[in-house]
């Protein structure tokens, strides 16, 4: 299922965050948003799971007017990984990732025996399901984020939005997520502060700066030094990854971006 972003525009707080975004996030690709603090990226998100209306402009799933969908069935083709993680859960782990599943049941419905193995197999692809006893509250940072992915797992949705789903996460449990998206091969439209991250597991991302969208493409065709200099104000060289060929940054931490020039890249 293809996300459409069309001429968005979303006012948060009293002010304009997002003006005039275009973007696309083709089925079973995952797309990057990437761009610095406050250059709109969560609030985009919001919008296309529905967090927040446009003021102006419309998100297309699937050719389909978001504005045209009812809430269970937005629910039924998007599940959502927000920044806020909600409240502290008096629940298991196990009840946190069935939740996961009520767009699909009527009022006061029990589980099933497709719900119950649903739920196992989100707990096992998340690596929680020796938590799945565990009270929510008791959880580590990162072990919570993996439950609430698994959550979205379980909701059965072709497409996942996720804004830094590699925070509170630890190296190794980032490198797992990351891998488990892109096996997942569902659309996915994903938030990432980490632009080595972006630029491994992403087949096209979106640069955000100041509520625009300046520059899209896949990862090696947009994280140019220029651009990196421009949009995040830092100095980088951008060279080739020695085990997976995908582009690697290299942030320059001892001078700015504005006191040298373009230092290019080591690949073509």
């Amino acid at each position: 299922m293809r996300i459409d972003v069309e001429d968005l525009h979303v006012a948060y707080a009293g002010r304009t965050v997002v003006a005039g975004a275009h973007l696309i996030a083709d089925e079973g690709e995952i797309t990057g948003l990437v761009g610095p603090n406050g250059s709109g990226k969560s609030t985009l998100l919001r919008t296309v799971y529905r967090h927040l209306k446009p003021a102006a402009g419309r998100v297309l799933l699937a050719g389909t007017d978001l504005r045209e969908l009812s809430p269970v069935q937005t629910a039924r083709r998007v599940a959502a990984l927000p920044q806020e993680r909600g409240g502290d859960f008096e629940l298991t782990v196990r009840e946190v990732v069935a939740m996961g599943r009520t767009p699909y049941k009527r009022a006061f419905a029990g589980e099933d025996t497709a719900d119950r193995d649903i739920v196992a197999r989100a707990l096992a692809d998340a690596g929680m399901a020796e938590h799945d006893g565990c009270r929510f509250t008791e959880l580590s940072g990162g072990e919570r984020q993996r439950v609430l992915l698994a959550r979205a797992f379980a909701q059965q949705t072709e497409i996942l939005v996720l804004d830094e789903p590699t925070n509170h996460l630890d190296i190794r449990h980032q490198v797992e997520l990351l891998a488990l998206l892109r096996a997942q091969r569902r659309t996915t439209l994903v938030s990432l502060h980490d632009l080595n991250a972006a630029a491994s597991v992403c087949d096209r991302l979106h640069v955000l700066h100041d509520g625009g969208v300046v520059a899209s493409g896949p990862p090696r065709e947009v994280l140019r030094p220029a651009l990196l200099a421009e949009v995040f104000g830092v100095r980088a060289a951008v060279v080739e990854h020695p085990l997976t060929g995908d582009p690697l940054i290299a942030f320059d931490h001892r001078s700015p971006a504005d006191e040298t020039a373009d230092v290019g890249t080591a690949w073509a």
